[in-house]
């Protein structure tokens, strides 16, 4: 039986949930927010808490019940409280701007690469080598993050490149001289 699927959702003081038979609308002061539920699984409201549980025991049940308990719950807690992640550009030259909505990137390459993000997600550069993603949706967040990162990943001898904001990137010893 899944342990994530267990638990039970807190639901904020300022979020409005919606159950209805084939899906879930989550409302919040960030946005709105819905989920398509499984045949296999039922949501029940209980207080200001949320149950969810499977009506099968077959293995697709069984692996829809912890998925669908986290989407459920991101939801809640993006709609209230919203997402974000922050990245790091290291390196000589190396910098990022703003242009309306769309990133730009300057990364060393012979051209600069453009980003425009999806109308529900919001980018802020800070003194041009630290961008924060935002927005209401947790997989879009960390999609959009690992695209932009995607662009210029760390190399470990000089460590120049785009990374998340807590990851270590390991170094390496060049080679050696005379």
């Amino acid at each position: 039986m899944s342990r994530i699927g267990k638990k039970e959702i807190d639901i904020p003081n300022n979020t409005e949930v919606k159950i209805s038979k084939s899906a879930i609308n989550i409302k919040g002061n960030k946005g709105e927010m819905s989920y398509e539920i499984p045949a296999e699984i039922r949501v029940d409201k209980k207080e200001n808490k949320l149950i969810v549980t499977k009506i099968d025991t077959t293995k697709q049940a069984q692996a829809l019940h912890g998925l669908s308990r986290s989407i459920i719950n991101n939801m809640t807690i993006g709609v209230s409280k919203g997402f974000s992640k922050k990245l790091i550009i290291q390196g000589v030259g190396y910098r990022s701007q703003m242009d309306g909505k769309t990133l730009i990137l300057n990364l060393g390459y012979s051209h600069p690469i453009k980003i425009k993000p999806p109308t529900d997600i919001n980018i802020d550069v800070e003194n041009n080598t630290n961008i924060i993603i935002s927005g209401i949706n947790k997989e879009k967040v960390g999609q959009i993050a690992a695209t932009i990162r995607s662009t210029k990943p760390p190399e470990p001898y000089k460590g120049k490149g785009i990374r998340y904001d807590n990851e270590y990137v390991r170094r390496k010893v060049g080679k050696a001289g005379k």
